[in-house]
């Protein structure tokens, strides 16, 4: 510990605001500048420099009382919050050696525009300021090798949620010492955000006034331009307004959404067809991906629809007034899928899906099934039999909550209708007739983003307390949209992308209740991002488990679309988070494909406690898949396949273990349960590589996994177990899984 009284003038313990001023006024004049001078701190060559200060920079005090850490205290007397605290009394001080820091998280996204440093008299003679938008990548916006103490005023120009000072050399033998960190924020330049408005140039609504032609060709137009636009730009929504519509045939291609605009499916009566099929691509089903279905009643034309989709195409809240088909014409390949909260009045062809989940849903049967076919809180699902056939079946979902959705009140406004959450849920929460429980909010309370709008004119309508609903659009972001405000909804139309292009985190909320985020596709850009979508901030700690914050029907893809790269595709962080029907894919096809074209290490990574993943589709990563190292969180449905692309074995060598796990729990985690989990590899690279188990996770009691399988796609590499050291291995060419049923 210092002894206080060897330091000239100083006191123990806390000093008064008469001392601190005193001290201040004898360094200001000891080291005094020339007149004119910005700041008590010179700029050493080859280093930012403070440009003049902005005339629109505020006065208020960002940093004030928000939470502060640092490199070390001297001791408990001097915490990192005295800096950040508004007292002229109190400072942080650091423990006596180099380097040291002092953090603060402003909360969301500021342009920084002036820091001001009120030095104890222990300074910093070299440091630098520092800003990010995550707080672990870091871009110094000033630095200084001759710091003077005192009050050093400076002018900066930067942007993040995180700022800091990095002090690298002691002026004193002593540590580095703070009675004030001030930031200072500019205004932006954005006027303020206006709610509501209509929907732009890419959303379609018929009525049913419309001749049944015209809706056709304008189905039809679309549909000719989406049908194989797999890695298009184009994007669109489709509405019904409700009433009453015949003889038509809606084939949905990609980043096609169609949907009723009526409170319930049933107010939306489509007598014909909504179909996907597989033409475009010789009858394989494979790659139907990025589309949906939702909110309508439709009685097909020949008594049943036909639904071949791929991942992230979910069908939600639907009414299928006869069979359904989820197989393409002709029974081709075909890797899907996900339904919830729809009705099927006759039977589910399964068909020649290799897996598939559904979820409180009531259907009149299912037949047959590949490898993985899933239910939770499904009436009328086929009885629990895995692995032969294929069925894992749970009564209930523990719990859920639907995707928020756009409905016509009876006045003819625009709503977004917000379900809330059910426990033990069964069924359609709009079975015979009722609302689904939840609440609506007109659209005046949300900033209708549409094509061309920028992150910053986004943020500023979050920090007017909107909501946002995305037009159907690719919008690129050059700063991190953060959604701060507890129970803001982020809602999407027609696959509406968001693409960072230099490097930030997409999309990320803070640790507070009951965001909703639903409809959204996250591309990764060019430059890497260490995490595509956050939810939640590291360390998050708080209680969400009165009003979860959920993620639904959001896809996250790296490359394919061009060249992407990310560290970490999501990464969930808040305690109780609902993660409903997700698709995180680092491409194996498209354009920006190879090893080292759209390098991704990690797809999903679970830090937070109580966390439930239903419907969970992670693929193509170059280590973990899912890393999950939070306690008691649940998984119902894994779909999974190995990267294709690893060049050779020691590309994915694991320490001594032979390639990484799709699925691994964390050794320290106690507690965690997984239903109908599987994992399939195909090394079309070097056919050789083995993998030693699709899942890993600690050998204790609470650690359970159901229905568990891998598969050796043609014989193109092989796994050696199942789980851990459980399973036999895959062999030969003929696809058979191998499987564990309980595990421990």
């Amino acid at each position: 510990m210092r002894l206080t009284s060897a330091r000239t003038g100083a006191t123990a313990g806390r000093r008064g605001p008469a001392l601190r001023l005193g001290l201040a006024v004898l360094c200001a004049a000891a080291l005094a500048l020339p007149a004119g001078s910005a700041s008590a701190a010179g700029a050493a060559p080859g280093t930012p420099k403070a440009p003049a200060a902005s005339s629109s920079c505020g006065t208020t005090d960002a940093a004030q009382g928000r939470p502060a850490t640092a490199s070390s205290t001297e001791s408990a007397a001097f915490p990192a919050s005295a800096a950040v605290d508004g007292d002229p009394g109190t400072r942080w001080s650091s423990a006596f050696s180099d380097p040291q820091w002092l953090q603060v998280d402003l909360g969301s996204d500021q342009q920084i525009c002036q820091v001001v440093l009120t030095w104890e008299a222990a300074y910093a003679k070299a440091y630098q300021i520092q800003t990010s938008e995550d707080g672990t990548t870091w871009t110094t916006v000033y630095a200084t090798t001759s710091g003077a103490g005192g009050t050093e005023t400076l002018n900066v120009s930067g942007s993040g949620r995180y700022i800091r000072l990095y002090g690298t050399q002691r002026a004193t033998q002593w540590g580095y010492s703070l009675w004030e960190f001030a930031v200072h924020t500019g205004g932006s330049g954005v006027p303020p955000v206006q709610g509501g408005g209509d929907l732009g140039p890419n959303v379609l609504v018929y009525d049913p006034s419309m001749s049944s032609s015209s809706i056709q060709a304008s189905l039809d137009s679309v549909f000719n331009q989406q049908q194989s636009a797999q890695f298009g730009t184009g994007r669109y929504a489709l509405f019904f307004k409700p009433g009453t519509y015949n003889g038509l045939n809606a084939n949905i291609g990609f980043y096609t959404s169609v949907a009723g605009l009526g409170l319930n499916p049933d107010d939306t009566q489509l007598n014909g067809d909504v179909t996907v099929d597989a033409g475009w691509n010789n009858g394989n089903a494979t790659q139907n991906f990025w589309r949906s279905a939702e909110n309508l009643a439709v009685r097909p034309s020949s008594g049943t629809d036909r639904w071949a989709a791929a991942q992230a195409a979910p069908l939600r809240r639907m009414h299928i007034e006869g069979g359904l088909n989820l197989s393409p014409t002709g029974y081709g390949w075909a890797s899907g899928g996900y339904i919830a909260d729809s009705q099927v009045d006759g039977s589910v062809g399964n068909y020649s899906q290799q897996q598939w989940y559904t979820r409180d849903s009531t259907i009149g049967g299912f037949s047959n099934g590949v490898w993985n076919q899933v239910f939770s809180g499904v009436n009328g699902a086929p009885a629990q039999s895995f692995p032969n056939p294929p069925y894992t079946t749970l009564a209930t979902t523990p719990e859920s909550r639907e995707k928020p959705y756009l409905y016509l009140d009876q006045s003819g406004g625009y709503q977004v209708f917000v379900p809330t959450a059910r426990t033990a849920a069964s069924g359609p929460s709009w079975a015979n007739g009722a609302t689904t429980p939840g609440s609506s909010l007109p659209l005046s309370q949300f900033y209708v983003v549409k094509p061309g709008a920028t992150a910053e004119t986004i943020n500023q309508a979050l920090a007017q307390g909107l909501n946002l609903l995305f037009t159907p659009g690719v919008y690129h972001v050059d700063q991190t949209i953060d959604v701060t405000r507890p129970d803001t909804v982020v809602l999407g139309l027609g696959l509406a992308t968001i693409v960072p292009d230099n490097g930030v985190t997409a999309l990320r909320t803070a640790d507070v209740d009951g965001v909703r985020l639903a409809g959204l596709l996250i591309d990764a850009g060019p430059v890497s991002s260490p995490v595509l979508l956050r939810i939640g901030q590291p360390g998050a700690g708080a209680d969400h488990s009165a009003d979860p914050t959920s993620m639904q029907d959001v896809f996250v893809r790296i490359g394919g679309a061009g060249p992407g790269a990310a560290q970490t595709a999501v990464e969930v962080d808040a305690n109780n988070t609902l993660i409903d029907h997700t698709w995180i894919w680092r491409a194996d096809h498209g354009t920006g494909v190879g090893w080292t074209v759209n390098p991704a290490d990690y797809g999903l990574e679970v830090h937070g406690d109580d966390v439930l993943a239903t419907g969970l589709f992670v693929e193509h990563f170059e280590k973990y898949d899912v890393e999950w190292s939070g306690e008691r969180g649940r998984t119902i449905f894994f779909q999974n396949e190995i990267a294709y692309d690893a060049p050779d074995q020691a590309a994915i060598q694991n320490g001594s273990t032979l390639g990484y796990a799709a699925y691994k729990v964390d050794d320290g985690v106690t507690t965690h349960e997984a239903w109908g989990v599987g994992s399939y590899c195909y090394f079309d690279v070097d056919p050789t590589i083995r993998v030693d188990h699709g899942f890993e996770v600690p050998d204790t009691p609470n650690v359970k996994l159901h229905d568990a399988l891998v598969v050796s796609l043609g014989g193109d590499g092989q796994f050696n177990h199942v789980v851990n050291g459980t399973g036999a291995a895959t062999s030969g060419t003929s696809t058979t899984p191998s499987t564990v049923t309980s595990y421990p």
